[in-house]
């Protein structure tokens, strides 16, 4: 059997309509190649036919495709379950209704490869990713220009200042497969934006990373039931907020992370959360949701002072946070204007 250098999981519920553009641009986009290996996760999807199409692309790549099913857990179970049954040395999640780039997926490989074969155990692959905004047919892409040297093996002592667009988050993430097996992953059941997490928890167990400066993944942005859509966040605040306490308690930053530089970019991605937290609680109709996001702060501080005082009184964390109802028109003013501007949703 040929060893495999990287394998893709595609968790999918209810992807029938639009997970063979995504499974075709793996497989065909890598020109059948037997060392990649497609780990398709039915998400226990009822509606559509998700699992049996999933099974004809077994049936026609058995070297390549595997499919597993699962009972419904949610987003982050079908992407702990593809790491189980990964073969590859590195792993990347490309979720079934994205797709990933031919050209770039053939120079991915390649550098892969040369790690594999000279026996380099890079944990981190960092490339770039492509919002395609659905409405307006535009593209944006998000790189690392200037926040990472690119085609250079590096540590995280290395790596420069990341602005407010430039967060790493799954879509641009490549990890060594064991990386993610060893550093006590877990991503909860039934709960969606688990990809902060999967893109939090990891990197202090990554001694090394490379960026390797290509638009990799697509990521497609319209549909009207996205976990990123405005409507969608304000409805499942818990969720944010469930995430967000989870990222908080992987760490002691100033304590488990030596690394100032690393130290500095996860608090930043950390205080984003937070600041996400804060902006969708005060558009919530919920009477509760500001409660919660009061408790959260209070929790925050009695679980690390020094995290606290960096999140709640940078920039970021004070903008996003103003009080009474014409600081809350200000706060919310702030993030639509961002919204427009980065066109993150």
């Amino acid at each position: 059997m040929t060893r495999k250098t990287i394998t893709f999981g595609i968790p999918c519920y209810n992807s029938a309509e639009y997970m063979d553009n995504c499974i075709s641009s793996i497989v065909e986009g890598s020109e059948c190649a037997t060392d990649v290996q497609v780990v398709v996760v039915d998400d226990g999807s009822t509606k559509d036919n998700t699992l049996e199409k999933a099974l004809e692309w077994q049936a026609r790549y058995p070297d390549i495709v595997e499919v597993h099913h699962q009972e419904n857990g949610g987003h982050g179970r079908a992407v702990m379950s593809a790491i189980e049954h990964a073969k590859g040395s590195y792993f990347k999640v490309v979720d079934s209704d994205d797709w990933v780039d031919a050209e770039a997926l053939g120079v991915l490989l390649d550098l892969l490869r040369s790690f594999v074969a000279f026996e380099m155990p890079i944990d981190l692959v960092v490339t770039n990713y492509v919002f395609e905004h659905s409405e307006d047919g535009k593209q944006r892409v998000i790189d690392y220009g200037f926040a990472l040297p690119k085609g250079k093996v590096i540590g995280w002592s290395q790596i420069g200042h990341f602005n407010i667009s430039q967060y790493m988050m799954m879509h641009a993430l490549c990890y060594r497969t064991e990386v993610l097996r060893e550093c006590g992953l877990d991503l909860p059941a039934h709960t969606f934006y688990v990809d902060n997490i999967y893109a939090y928890v990891p990197l202090p167990h990554c001694k090394t990373l490379y960026y390797l400066d290509v638009n990799l993944y697509r990521y497609f942005i319209g549909r009207d039931d996205q976990s990123v859509n405005l409507d969608v966040q304000i409805g499942r605040i818990d969720q944010q907020f469930r995430v967000t306490y989870a990222m908080m308690h992987a760490y002691h930053l100033y304590d488990d992370v030596s690394v100032k530089q690393l130290r500095r970019y996860m608090l930043g991605h950390l205080t984003l959360m937070l600041s996400v937290c804060s902006v969708i609680s005060k558009m919530s109709p919920e009477p509760e949701a500001r409660k919660n996001l009061d408790d959260f702060w209070h929790d925050f501080q009695r679980y690390d002072m020094r995290m606290y005082n960096r999140a709640r009184h940078g920039v970021v964390g004070t903008f996003m946070n103003f009080r009474g109802p014409v600081g809350e028109r200000v706060t919310i003013g702030i993030y639509r204007a961002a919204q427009k501007l980065f066109k993150f949703n």
